[in-house]
């Protein structure tokens, strides 16, 4: 049998092993993001029943897109019994599960910042959106020839004098991942699809729309897979690259990396719940409805992941770069989880 990845191997595997007989322990599948935070929840979970000796949740960084793909594949021990998503299920997710059987049930499990960082010892930026596109886009609108062109800019003072005169390097999420949907959303095609140029040229507004989520291949911009731990080593090698991940990961790294500033605002907790900064975006996770009698200790987990203590205001989540939801947020979430249950 031959895979087309590793990744893909690795599924196989891992669906084989669990199909053998049936299991205790939880399979947990999805965003790069929101991974660090369910292992920690794992851990916990653990630790606090371990008179039962249960066996910790398998947490598998899949990507979002990816993690909804073997999460709605079908019901049974072979399948996952959560995803993690950086952004909530999407149609052909929500088709998908339904041809399989599965009742997704989402969990809002706080909010998150897509940050742009570098290393300590780099260049202090202050970029806006405009600049961040220009920077990434595959083709822009060029004010001399008023036409389309490929991408000219590769030392960030030839978009703007003010900027360093250093070369373009940024690290970013594949196109499986939750955070690249969200961050193309959020400023790519924000600045993109209401520029008098791309109008012109796309009047189309779908091909416009696919055109302005282009990011460029030519080497200012780089893949780093789903692992954001290996983005992070690349900045610390690299100091004159940046690079885009969760908040949390700044969080857990601020030692060594650092947040640049967007439109002028820096990411925190408050400015990203309250929106003032941009690129700010809620975080979810599905568990399988049909698996909550098949797995003994769903319902258990389940009720961990929405307690007060893990993603409250003061919960152990937070201290991980988790920003809470609204107490009445919360609450809500809880009511309706609980019903559920």
């Amino acid at each position: 049998m031959i895979f087309a990845t590793w990744q893909n191997a690795q599924a196989f595997f891992m669906r084989a092993f669990f199909a053998k007989e049936p299991r205790s322990n939880i399979h947990i599948v999805g965003s790069s993001t929101i991974s660090p935070f369910m292992a920690t929840i794992s851990e916990e979970f653990a630790r606090v029943r371990s008179e039962k000796n249960i066996e910790i949740p398998l947490v598998e960084s899949t990507g979002t897109h990816a993690g909804f793909q073997s999460f709605c594949a079908g019901v049974g021990y072979e399948y996952p019994d959560f995803v993690s998503a950086s952004q909530a299920i999407r149609e052909n997710e929500k088709a998908s599960c339904a041809k399989n059987k599965v009742t997704p049930i989402e969990i809002k499990i706080g909010y998150d910042g897509i940050v742009i960082a570098n290393a300590k010892g780099g260049t202090k930026f202050n970029l806006t959106k405009e600049q961040i596109f220009l920077a990434l886009a595959e083709k822009v609108y060029d004010l001399k020839s008023q036409k389309i062109v490929k991408n000219p800019y590769y030392f960030w003072n030839e978009i703007d004098e003010k900027l360093p005169q250093e070369k373009i390097l940024i690290y970013g999420p594949p196109t499986t991942s939750g955070t690249r949907d969200v961050f193309v959303d959020l400023v790519m095609e924000d600045v993109c699809m209401n520029n008098v140029g791309f109008i012109a040229a796309f009047e189309n507004r779908a091909l416009r729309k696919k055109q302005c989520h282009s990011v460029r291949n030519d080497g200012a911009f780089i893949e780093s897979g789903e692992n954001d731990n290996t983005m992070i080593a690349s900045l610390k090698k690299n100091q004159r690259a940046l690079g885009i991940v969760g908040f949390n990961f700044i969080v857990a790294n601020k030692g060594q990396i650092r947040a640049i500033k967007i439109d002028g605002i820096m990411p925190s907790p408050k400015t990203i719940a309250s929106k003032q900064y941009q690129l700010s975006r809620p975080l979810f996770v599905y568990f399988k409805k049909e698996h909550l009698d098949l797995i003994s200790e769903m319902r258990d987990f389940i009720k961990e992941i929405i307690s007060p203590e893990t993603i409250g205001h003061k919960g152990y989540l937070t201290h991980s770069g988790l920003i809470a939801l609204s107490d009445d947020e919360l609450a809500e979430v809880r009511k309706r989880i609980l019903l559920q249950l």
